[in-house]
């Protein structure tokens, strides 16, 4: 047992803790503690993203004095120009706070939290005074992926996943009360998995899911279900099955010989966890032991006509793996992709410009959509208040169109040539395409019968299943499924705004569960100025594992909207999409998948049906641990059965292997923090549709409460007593910070001005995101441009190079700024009062910051060296993520519109906004619950 005689790192001290009845060890510097014996500081390997090193602090040699009192960060576009603006020559300190800072609400003025260290701002244009995460990826980017030849030392972690480090997790305790958020942790791997020896039968680094695919909340299982709820942590599973490859990732391994081994007891997939026995003839299924046999050609090579090495096969090495599936996976042979497009032809839909952009998408994007095999079938169907087919024989340029007035009963006009071969009628195809905006363009007809139009869709498809897109600029209000205005701006912030966010008319989840069953997938674009009810109609896509898309005040005259809105649309069109798709989760014996949260109809106990899974949309669910856990470790395994869109069956697994642990220790070593946040988030939007808004935000709010409670009396000496600090440990210490943003998100956040439109469609991201995308979706990232490091902006090794991600506070506003805040939906780029004329001129090419207008925009690319790589940052910022969203840029005056400065200074989440806390006084908030909880 460990004493306090025993030699400990300066600077730490042990105290006998009679409650654990061993040592704790407390840092003097920082109040951190931990059971385990301090060891020296040793320079660790770096698994993190790359960091490049501190920026030189050279100055530059010429400066001039830009206003008294008042750094001057911005030297301008260029050397050149170092002359006319470069840095007061008054050293930071010796500056007044008042003149550099704004004033936090609920933040002590500077020292905002205890022994907090302020980060100084350079006081000239480019270095800043503390090491720099440059090459970091951006907040939301995933870490760099290493292929297999890289240097061993980014291999080691990895491999410590297979068996290679079984030393326990090490703990870190942080106070919350000194520690403030540091965004960089946020771009950081979860814990590692640390498997025990020999639990892998192969070295491969991919043996073990990568966390974008598949990631657990706790990265050590707790073995039985009573230490789970000690813990507090919620246990789950984040799916993203069909995420994008990025530039340099490796393609997912398809085995192409039909030789699919599986346990004939539970069904789960060989792969790298299960053991070969009886001399290689027989495996043992790692989830429940069965003994199987191998398959006669398991190690025979088709390709070659000969024998086959065993272990160089994908699904003995990787964990992602997709196999060409036998005709017995099959109910009817693989469907074509079939696209049906209603589009909006009523009058607000013309006059908005709807419809002239997207018959341009889609007349643009014919060749981007998926259409190998040459047997993809389109229709195109438009509606107002009648029903309009366009019917378009193969190899002619004509099309003709039948009107269908009576919507009562939905009937197709003619039975061949309106879902039409894209290859074989392309001609007419396109020429539809470019006339059908002048056909309407003189439309006065208002009203929507998107409802007839869907079943109309449905009649033509249903034999083969496939997509429907609908484009609506209006409320549907003509036969089936009309709905009414049901907005009422009383009730908003009130008990019942809850209502608003139900659908309002059984149809749309009667109709989606018939498309799920005649695998249809719906997608909804919605571009109404007025209120539209998306409530009601993201039921469609919710149920039939489709996406909504919003796109509130349309006008294609702003060009701004027309490109968001082409680029999105034209993305969806050309995504590769998996059809007919049921997905199942497995899991060891002793646990259970007890719910799931996503897009999809939960057709059996725990078969998920995705008639069509679009790429990059998530996927939770909250695991059960029924009977105590006593393998070393436990396996969960993802398949997905389904048709790609080239016509070709496959079934894609994803196992993932975790560790199972006795030591409350090792469960809070191993928590992911991303993950919790995303699984919270699910569970709260369907608590706010089951229960009420104030009941979803009071369970995120008592969850955490309970987390960081069962950590004090568990993980500290102060136990059950008051403790005036609020410890947790250092892998969790940003999770108050994402609750907060969930808490403060336009999806459930408590307000009585959120229109229940834009509520609705915050509440579908929130639980179709990727955790990539969600997490900063609830916390921004927030750059300072105007003093970023010179490498800012360029390109490195990994693309272009982003500046330091800084907390969301307007402690961080100057007032000559130049701030970048982006949520991945949109940027906003801040510009301080003080703003000096030439950084003005160099990034919108306008001569003072009087003349400078707020609002959505288009920034200039102009022949300087800031505005390009400004305009770099911004454009990395939109492409760096995974999936099709094209964020708006808008640009905000310090002293510009109210609405557009509170709607970017509400991403600054650390601050106090309206009835919500700043995160000083949520943090307090916390321990004076945590310590509450623990003296009942």
């Amino acid at each position: 047992m460990a004493s306090p005689s025993q030699q400990l790192p300066p600077g730490w001290t042990a105290e006998w803790d009679p409650t654990s009845q061993r040592y704790l060890f407390i840092q003097a510097s920082t109040g951190r503690s931990q059971w385990e014996i301090p060891t020296p500081p040793a320079q660790p390997i770096d698994h993190a993203p790359s960091v490049s090193p501190p920026p030189s602090t050279t100055h530059h040699g010429r400066r001039r004095q830009y206003a008294a009192g008042q750094t001057q960060a911005y030297y301008g576009a260029g050397d050149a120009l170092g002359d006319q603006y470069g840095a007061l020559g008054v050293p930071q300190q010796q500056q007044p706070a008042a003149t550099t800072q704004l004033f936090t609400p609920g933040l002590a003025a500077e020292g905002g939290f205890a022994g907090q260290q302020q980060v100084p701002q350079a006081s000239y244009y480019a270095p800043q005074q503390e090491p720099q995460y440059i090459n970091a990826p951006g907040f939301g980017q995933e870490p760099t992926y290493h292929p297999p030849n890289a240097p061993i030392h980014h291999l080691t972690d990895q491999f410590g996943q297979m068996g290679m480090g079984q030393k326990p997790l090490h703990l870190t305790t942080t106070n919350l009360l000194t520690s403030p958020p540091d965004p960089r942790e946020l771009v950081r791997p979860p814990p590692e998995i640390r498997l025990p020896a020999n639990a892998c039968i192969t070295t491969s680094p991919y043996a073990n899911a990568d966390p974008s695919y598949q990631r657990c909340t706790v990265n050590a299982i707790p073995t039985t279900s009573s230490m789970l709820n000690k813990s507090k942590i919620p246990l789950g599973l984040v799916i993203t099955p069909y995420r994008t490859l990025k530039e340099g990732e490796p393609p997912v391994p398809v085995v192409t010989d039909t030789v699919i081994a599986r346990c004939r007891r539970c069904r789960t997939y060989i792969n790298p966890y299960v053991q070969f026995i009886d001399n290689g003839n027989r495996w043992r299924c790692c989830m429940c032991s069965m003994s199987n046999e191998v398959p006669q050609l398991f190690d025979w090579d088709q390709i070659r006509n000969q024998p086959g090495d065993r272990w160089a096969r994908d699904e003995l090495n990787h964990s992602v793996v997709e196999f060409v599936a036998p005709t017995e996976y099959m109910v009817r042979p693989p469907q074509p992709a079939v696209y049906v497009i209603l589009i909006d032809v009523s009058h607000t839909a013309v006059q908005s410009g709807m419809v002239a952009t997207a018959t341009r998408t889609i007349l643009e994007n014919l060749d981007r959509i998926p259409n190998e095999d040459e047997r993809t079938k389109v229709a195109i169907i438009a509606y107002d208040i009648s029903l309009y087919f366009f019917s378009m024989p193969p190899g002619t340029t004509e099309s003709t169109m039948l009107v269908v007035s009576d919507v009562d009963d939905v009937f197709l006009p003619k039975p061949t040539d309106l879902l039409i071969n894209l290859t074989e009628a392309r001609q007419s195809l396109e020429s539809l395409l470019g006339r059908i905006n002048d056909m309407f363009q003189d439309n006065h007809t208002v009203g929507s019968a998107m409802g007839p139009a869907l079943q109309a869709g449905f009649k033509l498809m249903a034999p083969i299943g496939g997509k429907i897109m609908v484009l609506s600029s209006s409320l549907p209000n003509i036969g089936a499924g009309s709905l009414k205005n049901r907005e009422d701006l009383k009730i908003l912030g009130t008990s019942k705004e809850s209502g608003l966010l139900q659908a309002a008319s059984p149809f749309y989840k009667t109709f989606a569960i018939e498309c799920s069953r005649a695998q249809v997938s719906v997608d909804m674009f919605l571009f109404s100025a007025a209120y539209q009810d998306v409530a009601s109609l993201a039921c469609l896509p919710h149920y039939t594992s489709g996406q909504t898309y919003f796109y509130p005040a349309f006008n294609a005259a702003r060009s701004e909207d027309a490109i968001k809105f082409a680029h999105e649309f034209g993305e969806v069109l050309a995504m590769p999409i998996m059809l007919e798709a049921v997905m199942r989760v497995r899991a060891s014996k002793g646990l259970r998948m007890a719910s799931f949260h996503g897009n999809f109809f939960v057709r059996s106990t725990d078969l998920l049906a995705m008639p069509a899974v679009p790429t990059d949309q998530s996927y939770a669910i909250e695991i059960q641990i029924e009977d105590t856990l006593t393998q070393p470790f436990v396996v969960m395994q993802t398949a997905v059965l389904h048709t790609t869109c080239h016509g070709e069956r496959r079934i894609r697994v994803i196992t993932l292997a975790l560790p199972t642990t006795s030591s409350l220790t090792e469960v809070f070593a191993s928590a992911d923090q991303v993950a919790i946040t995303t699984l919270l988030a699910n569970k709260a939007v369907e608590r706010s549709l089951t229960h009420k808004l104030e009941d979803a935000r009071d369970a995120v709010h008592q969850r955490l409460v309970e987390i960081l409670s069962s950590y004090k009396s568990s993980m500290t000496s102060a136990g059950a007593g008051a403790n005036a600090q609020l410890a947790i440990s250092e892998n969790l210490r940003m999770l108050p910070v994402l609750v907060l943003g969930l808490l403060k998100n336009v999806g459930i956040r408590q307000s009585a001005q959120i229109p229940p439109d834009l509520r609705a469609y915050a509440q579908a991201l929130l639980t179709t995101l990727p955790s990539q995308t969600l997490i900063p979706y609830i916390h921004p990232t927030f750059f300072s441009l105007h003093n970023m490091a010179p490498e800012a902006g360029t390109v490195g090794e990994q693309g272009v190079i982003l500046p330091t991600p800084l907390p969301l506070t307007s402690e961080r506003l100057e007032r000559h700024g130049l701030y970048l805040i982006e949520d991945g939906q949109t940027v906003f780029l801040w510009v301080g009062r003080d703003a000096v004329p030439q950084l003005v001129m160099d990034v919108f090419n306008l001569p003072n910051y009087e003349v400078l207008r707020g609002g959505k925009t288009t920034l200039p690319v102009l022949d300087n060296d800031f505005s390009q790589r400004v305009n770099a940052i911004i454009q990395k910022t939109r492409e760096m993520r995974r999936g099709v969203y094209y964020p708006h840029l808008y640009v905000v005056k310090e002293d510009g519109e109210p609405p557009l400065r509170l709607w970017a200074l509400s991403c600054l989440i650390q601050d106090r906004a309206d009835v919500l806390p700043s995160y000083q006084q949520f943090i307090g908030q916390l321990k004076d619950k945590v310590n509450g909880a623990n003296n009942y």
